[in-house]
């Protein structure tokens, strides 16, 4: 990087909430709690950690480099924490003072990275300076636009940026919209164009579909542009970059969800009633596969006709041009459109 003349310099936002022992614990009781109702959290303590931020009840990065602030709020929050222990049946005792030392040591390392982040950003526009945001998981997954209650906790939808980073959105001017090919979707939740057959089989496998945190098997379907749609709208998607388009190669047949059919009327948007998307049946526009595919091609026009056909019908459907298509795994198997 250095070569590049870049020189990385990490920032911590003095107003992150941290992640506490009891977190963790009470995330996996919810979820043996749940049993087959369970959400399919990967147990990292996330979806407690937002619930006491938003109870304003958190820990945050400055609160670990002030012994005082941090002692006062875990004086006040552990007594709580152990009294919800014992209504789900949890023998764990907290040590106050030993969560104390051990967080205001990680306050101490981590001190000269902690700062006000939002005001940087600032800064760095006023000097004109790049920024670039990479949102995590899949737009699917926000808490409020998403397949509720089987999302996270957080906004990942491209107004989370403004939230999670204190700029204002006036100062964003291009949101790419990152898909795969075909929809894959990991732990619980309906899934309408889930293939249960050979062909999702195939997917998972060629695509290497499983889990970044948890490395669960992720479920494999044929392309659903009725989420993508909403994400497209949702997000205010300016540009697309598709993905894996390279695992669709040698299939016969390929498909692509226009629009679900609920309760024999034809609806082209995502319901809010988890019930309802269970019900959701997919209407598919079917395509010629291709099998001769270049990996090693630079050139949007020397993908497969049919590939080609493919990728159009997304950029008219969706209305939105596609930018970026990636052929490959490798950090060159990319076509720039």
């Amino acid at each position: 990087m250095k070569k590049r003349n870049i020189h990385p310099q990490i920032l911590i936002s003095d107003r992150v909430n941290i992640i506490m022992p009891y977190h963790k614990i009470l995330d996996g009781a919810d979820e043996k709690i749940l049993g087959d109702k369970k959400i399919g959290t990967t147990k990292r303590g996330i979806g407690p950690c937002y619930s006491d931020k938003i109870a304003r009840k958190g820990i945050r990065a400055i609160d670990l480099i002030n012994e005082e602030s941090l002692k006062s709020k875990l004086e006040m929050i552990i007594p709580i924490k152990q009294k919800i222990f014992k209504v789900y049946g949890l023998k764990e005792v907290l040590d106050i003072n030993k969560i104390l030392e051990i967080y205001l040591d990680i306050g101490k390392k981590l001190n000269q990275f902690i700062k006000a982040t939002h005001i940087e950003l600032s800064n760095a526009i006023k000097h004109g300076k790049n920024i670039l945001l990479e949102g995590a998981q899949g737009s699917l997954l926000d808490v409020d636009f998403g397949t509720y209650p089987y999302t996270t906790s957080s906004h990942v939808i491209a107004a989370g940026a403004s939230i999670g980073t204190g700029i204002g959105i006036k100062n964003i001017n291009e949101i790419i919209g990152i898909m795969k090919a075909y929809t894959t979707r990991v732990g619980e939740g309906p899934m309408p164009t889930e293939l249960k057959d050979k062909n999702g089989v195939y997917l998972q496998k060629k695509g290497h579909e499983f889990g970044t945190t948890t490395s669960r098997p992720r479920r494999c379907g044929w392309l659903d542009l009725v989420i993508v749609e909403q994400s497209c709208i949702i997000s205010s998607i300016t540009q697309l970059a598709v993905t894996k388009l390279d695992v669709l190669n040698g299939l016969k047949k390929v498909k692509i969800c226009t629009d679900y059919l609920l309760n024999g009327k034809k609806i082209n948007y995502l319901p809010a009633n988890i019930n309802d998307i269970k019900k959701c049946r997919p209407i598919y526009r079917i395509f010629d596969g291709w099998s001769d595919f270049n990996k090693n091609t630079k050139n949007f026009s020397d993908l497969p006709n049919n590939a080609i056909k493919y990728l159009k019908f997304i950029e008219e459907k969706l209305d939105t041009p596609i930018k970026i298509v990636s052929i490959g795994p490798g950090r060159k198997e990319t076509i720039n459109v």
